[in-house]
Formats: C-alpha cells, sequence, structure tokens
C-alpha cells in the first residue's frame, strides 16, 4: 500500500466522486507487492510477530492501524520502493510512477495519491514520523473503504504469488 501505506500501500482519478470499475483490483496488486518487502522491514521497526501476523490483513474490518511500530515498518516499505522523501512524508512523483506500474494503475494512482496526501495533511502536526506515518495509513485506509477502492482479502491473496 501506502504508502500501504502507506501502505500501504492504495486509488482512481481524482475529479471521479464514485468508485472506477477495476481500482480495488488494482489496489490488491499494489498491496500485494508493498508488501512482499514487509518481512525484509519486521526487525527493523521493531514489529512483533503478533502484529505482523495481523498486518497481512490491513485490509479487513477487524485489522486496526494503530500501533508505532507500524508506521516505522510502513516507512521502511516506503524507502525500498523510494515512495517517501527524506522527511518521511510521500514523494508524489514515485507514488504515481510505483502505482502506474500495476496492470490499470492509471486508473488508482491520481486518487491513491490525493488520498495519502489529504491524510498526511490531517497529521501533519505530529512530529514523531512512526506516529504520524501510522495515523496517516490510518486515515488512508478509511478513506479507500469510502471510496470504494479498498481490495477484498481473497483478492490480494489471489495475486500475491505474481510478486
Amino acid at each position: 500500500m501506502a504508502s500501504c501505506w502507506y501502505i500501504m500501500v492504495v486509488v482512481v482519478m481524482s475529479m471521479v466522486s464514485r468508485p472506477v470499475a477495476g481500482t480495488a483490483e488494482v489496489m490488491s496488486h499494489v498491496t500485494a507487492h508493498f508488501g512482499k518487502s514487509l518481512e525484509e522491514c519486521r526487525e527493523e521497526s521493531g514489529l512483533s510477530p503478533e502484529i505482523l501476523e495481523e498486518f497481512q490483513h490491513f485490509w479487513s474490518e477487524d485489522f486496526e492501524v494503530v500501533h508505532r511500530e507500524l508506521g516505522c515498518a510502513l516507512i521502511c516499505m516506503s524507502n525500498k520502493f523510494s515512495l517517501m522523501e527524506d522527511d518521511a512524508r510521500m514523494h508524489h512523483v514515485n507514488m504515481h510512477d510505483y502505482i502506474k506500474s500495476f496492470p490499470k494503475g492509471e486508473l488508482l494512482s491520481a486518487k491513491m495519491v490525493e488520498l495519502i496526501h489529504n491524510c498526511e495533511q490531517e497529521y501533519d502536526d505530529i512530529k514523531d514520523d512512526c506516529s504520524r506515518v501510522v495515523k496517516v495509513a490510518a486515515c488512508f485506509k478509511l478513506s479507500a473503504k469510502d471510496e470504494g477502492i479498498a481490495p477484498e482479502v481473497a483478492m490480494i491473496e489471489a495475486v500475491l504469488e505474481k510478486y
């Protein structure tokens, strides 16, 4: 994600107010690919095995994006793909390019960058990078669900082997 965050990972053209067909599918590809770097970042971020296991279900209703260590992991993961600036905020151009690199990614790129940017502005006053990024990720998850672009967990599992 996003960036899942930021995770990730995350989304449609910014001028479209209703979901565009296929964007949740694109988001599943972005999430699966982005998530592959999680294990590499687990130790560096101090993410416990329990939270790591839960994170596999980032998009499920039950998963709460609240742990500071998760924010640290998202920063690490984003840095693997050059998706953040030095100040741990999204690199807009690189994020656009990253999302566009997936099949039909152009459908999601502008909307995802817009949603992440809006969430970053909402939490810009938080000085600790890991704490800020986890808040941004939680905000992004809710925004993506509201926009109808969040993937189902089964969609992500279906594309995991491609990455």
